[in-house]
């Protein structure tokens, strides 16, 4: 009878006295949530901003780090592995990954090192190399540590300026104000992006948040995508119309008596 007592005011000391809330809260933004491409369209930057806004009863920690990541539409992807063979190079193998990030960004006050441990990093999946790209290996999906496919893929991308980790790419204007720059590249895939922020303090997560926008094609670009997917049929013989078309006007301009 008294253990039960005893229980029972434990847990309404609890229930009194409850876990007292974070003392930082993390609010961010963009300068646009909507990217038109356009014929012209070379790239673009965002800038992504923000504050850690404190409530004024918890212990506020400090100094803060940020790190901001980006992650573009998914779609499958496949790598090949070419070889020379009796003097012509030929494709020997090949790897598919299951829907990985089209555009992946890492943005950081530092580097991730120096913000939290390695552990942390691998468990909060921060960072290009702690990022999951699973496979499709004999049937089945995983992941191979030290793949050669991953490593061909990320170094790939990163070429094309789809995957970056930048470790002081976030910063902060006063102690809690910080901003960030996005690059976003000619050929950058649309469709719907994320971007997660994350506030650490001491190597800890301590808060966060996220945004998004959307990149989509506008004028006659998007009017060709649209023929394309609704009407392919017809997209394709208007598309074989005009190379021959072209091909003859070619040779009547370029005719010789």
């Amino acid at each position: 009878m008294r253990y039960a007592l005893a229980v029972a005011l434990v847990v309404a000391g609890f229930l009194a006295d409850p876990v007292p809330a974070a003392a930082e809260r993390l609010v961010a933004s963009l300068t646009n949530h909507r990217v038109m491409i356009t014929s012209n369209y070379t790239g673009v930057e965002l800038v992504l901003f923000g504050t850690v806004e404190r409530d004024g009863v918890g212990v506020a920690r400090g100094p803060y780090d940020i790190v901001a990541t980006v992650i573009g539409p998914r779609d499958s992807l496949r790598t090949r592995r070419k070889q020379r063979v009796l003097g012509i190079w030929v494709n020997t193998s090949a790897r598919t990954f299951i829907d990985p990030p089209s555009y992946l960004a890492v943005l950081a006050s530092r580097p991730l090192d120096a913000i939290t441990s390695a552990d942390n990093q691998r468990r909060l999946q921060l960072g290009i190399a702690d990022t999951p790209l699973p496979e499709l290996i004999n049937n089945d999906i995983g992941e191979v540590s030290n793949d050669p496919f991953r490593v061909a893929l990320v170094r790939l991308l990163r070429e094309r300026g789809l995957y970056s980790e930048e470790p002081n790419a976030v910063t902060f204007l006063t102690p809690t104000l910080f901003r960030a720059a996005i690059s976003l590249p000619a050929q950058v895939p649309i469709g719907n992006y994320i971007v997660d922020v994350k506030l650490f303090a001491d190597g800890n997560l301590i808060a966060h948040t996220d945004s998004a926008f959307e990149i989509v094609k506008v004028g006659f670009e998007q009017f060709v995508v649209d023929a394309a997917r609704e009407h392919g049929l017809l997209y394709g013989l208007a598309t074989a119309m005009m190379a021959l078309l072209t091909g003859w006007i070619a040779s009547v301009a370029f005719r010789r008596d």
